[in-house]
């Protein structure tokens, strides 16, 4: 059965990513459709600092898709959500550490996500909504089996 998130994700068309850059810097010119943009690491790893770094970008992408669910779904059912804001953090933690995970020996990635919502909503509403977090794309995109297939194309 197609949820309501997944049919309106079907409806979008998947964006035209591109990204280059030299091979001396870290710096990288971005291109997702018409939107141009950099990203680079910290000057503290050898990087300038003109753009977020690339796990900044990964956990923007899961905050964004949080956030606009999340008012999708609010907009849906006509609930009194006013403003959603999600705070992120990346880390590596010892899987040891973790009595949830089914990883038990080295180190595995850890996103902490915290989302504030603003508006008259009553516990129902806000439990519903923090359940619809965890449905948003890339919520379902980063927690499932992703295959990544690479090739070497000739350069233009």
């Amino acid at each position: 059965m197609t949820t309501e998130i997944e049919k309106e994700s079907e409806m979008m068309k998947d964006p035209e990513v591109t990204v280059s850059g030299p091979t001396a810097e870290y710096v990288q010119d971005v291109s997702i459709d018409d939107h141009h943009f950099r990203a680079d690491e910290p000057v503290t790893v050898g990087g300038h600092d003109e753009g977020p770094d690339p796990y900044g970008l990964l956990l923007a992408a899961l905050g964004t898709c949080t956030s606009m669910t999340l008012g999708w779904y609010a907009r849906q059912k006509k609930l009194p959500l006013q403003r959603v804001t999600v705070r992120l953090k990346h880390s590596r933690i010892h899987a040891e550490d973790c009595a949830s995970c089914e990883t038990k020996v080295g180190k595995l990635d850890e996103i902490q996500r915290e989302i504030e919502l603003e508006g008259p909503l009553d516990a129902e509403q806000r439990a519903r909504l923090l359940e619809m977090a965890d449905k948003c794309p890339i919520h379902r995109t980063l927690t499932s089996e992703i295959v990544i297939r690479t090739q070497l194309v000739e350069s233009k």
